[in-house]
């Protein structure tokens, strides 16, 4: 092996390749210096432990789902094109099933994903609020449209989303 040294952040990558790969149980140093071509020593350079790397993981998917939020809240255009542009980059990541997986026995994984979804349901609120439908409850099923379709069918395409957002619209 070489003692190539890596930036933290191809240490992330491998790190959510590992987990989309075989969940978190892949998140230790040894495994990803292989999968890397280097060794433990690089990882231990960049992180002080594997709940560092773990905290850093988190911190790091948790940034990128607050940004879509934050993106879709910035866009202008129609409601209704930018919820389902929403849906479908949140159906888009696999690494977010993986998570829900592991927040089932991770407090700080289950913790992140409670602060995510809190902003993603007042982000959803808001959008159907702007297609006239201030029912709370289209918003949460709607996140559960988002958090359980990955859970069932990794592979699952928009097409449930979008199919509840046609019903919810119609209600209108």
């Amino acid at each position: 092996m070489s003692k190539l040294r890596l930036s933290p952040d191809k240490w992330l990558t491998a790190g959510f390749e590992a987990l989309v790969a075989s969940g978190p149980t892949a998140l230790a140093a040894e495994p990803l210096a292989r999968t890397l071509g280097t060794t433990k020593g690089s990882f231990y350079w960049h992180f002080k432990d594997l709940p560092a790397f773990q905290d850093a993981l988190l911190a790091a998917w948790q940034a990128k789902a607050l940004e879509q939020v934050m993106e879709a809240v910035s866009q202008t255009g129609e409601a209704e094109t930018r919820l389902r542009s929403f849906g479908k980059t949140v159906l888009d990541d696999p690494v977010e099933p993986k998570l829900r997986a592991w927040a089932q026995s991770d407090a700080r994984t289950a913790a992140m994903l409670a602060e995510v979804d809190t902003e993603r349901l007042h982000l959803l609120a808001r959008l159907l609020t702007a297609l006239g439908l201030g029912n709370p409850d289209f918003a949460r099923a709607l996140q559960a449209t988002l958090i359980g379709l990955p859970l069932l069918d990794e592979h699952s395409d928009t097409s449930p989303f979008d199919i509840l957002v046609d019903t919810i619209l119609a209600l209108n």
